[in-house]
């Protein structure tokens, strides 16, 4: 099975996707599960997995009703708020609908670069495992610290590192980043997606190979059986069409046996998302 870990969905709203600048004109549009699956059908993808790029409970509505009506959106990584008084009260709510199987805060856009450590952000990640949810971590570099702390925790809880925490992809490694990496990879309940990396390379002028340095420490940080392949779809449309896209992770694994290639293209990725 082929699985695409890491992709998204929104009706265009200037207000809601503000994040959406005047630089990148090419996502202003809406972008529906009937624009992916000619995409997938020509990657040979048996699926998908649908996360949240707005933070709201219609956010997570909006994902569960597609997964509801295409059958190739075999998850959902939804949002709630996990600092809320009433997060039990809300994860009780939404253990109705079996195509949930994460959530994830944008904390990339968070001022506090320790937002992960607040007491109510913890309290709420702790109760994610009596209801079978994996935890999605989005960040910058200068929050891997708070990341490496969070994992530390919470040992049982499954989590996995989006776009392998968006390193400045130029050609130079950050032994910050570097060493964070190889810290969160030693966690085996912290898997690592390999998606998001050409958006933040040079948008369009980037060759398969600049990412290789970067895959090498990944690889040698989670191995085989905890890295997954994810699209970034839209936003990758920003440096790169989705074929392009799924060319770099298939260049570089041609090192690999066929039997760690099925891993990363999707056997990871449907047993840490249960799907």
């Amino acid at each position: 099975m082929r699985i695409d870990s890491h992709q998204h969905f929104w009706k265009y709203d200037s207000v809601k996707h503000a994040w959406i600048n005047s630089e990148m004109e090419v996502i202003k549009k809406d972008f529906l599960p009937t624009d992916l699956v000619p995409l997938l059908k020509d990657g040979k993808m048996d699926g998908c997995v649908a996360v949240q790029a707005d933070q709201s409970e219609k956010e997570t509505d909006f994902l569960l009703q597609y997964a509801k009506e295409y059958p190739f959106i075999l998850g959902v990584v939804g949002w709630l708020d996990l600092c809320s008084k009433d997060i039990e009260e809300r994860l009780i709510n939404y253990s109705k609908y079996p195509k949930l199987k994460g959530l994830r805060h944008i904390v990339q856009d968070e001022d506090d670069d320790y937002f992960m450590l607040r007491p109510d952000f913890l309290d709420g990640i702790s109760k994610l495992g009596d209801y079978g949810l994996t935890y999605d971590i989005l960040i910058y570099p200068k929050q891997l610290p708070a990341a490496v702390e969070l994992v530390k925790m919470f040992p049982k809880q499954p989590f996995v590192l989006d776009h392998i925490a968006k390193p400045n992809i130029n050609g130079s490694i950050d032994k910050e980043w570097k060493h964070h990496i190889t810290e969160l990879g030693t966690f085996q309940n912290v898997y690592c997606k390999a998606s998001g990396m050409v958006t933040e390379a040079s948008w369009g002028t980037w060759r398969p190979k600049d990412f290789y340095p970067y895959l090498d420490i990944v690889f040698e940080s989670f191995g085989k059986d905890r890295i997954m392949f994810g699209s970034d779809w839209p936003v990758c449309l920003l440096s790169a069409q989705y074929q392009k896209v799924l060319c770099i992770l298939k260049k570089y694994l041609v090192q690999f046996p066929a039997s760690v290639q099925s891993r990363i293209m999707g056997l990871n990725a449907k047993e840490f998302y249960n799907l």
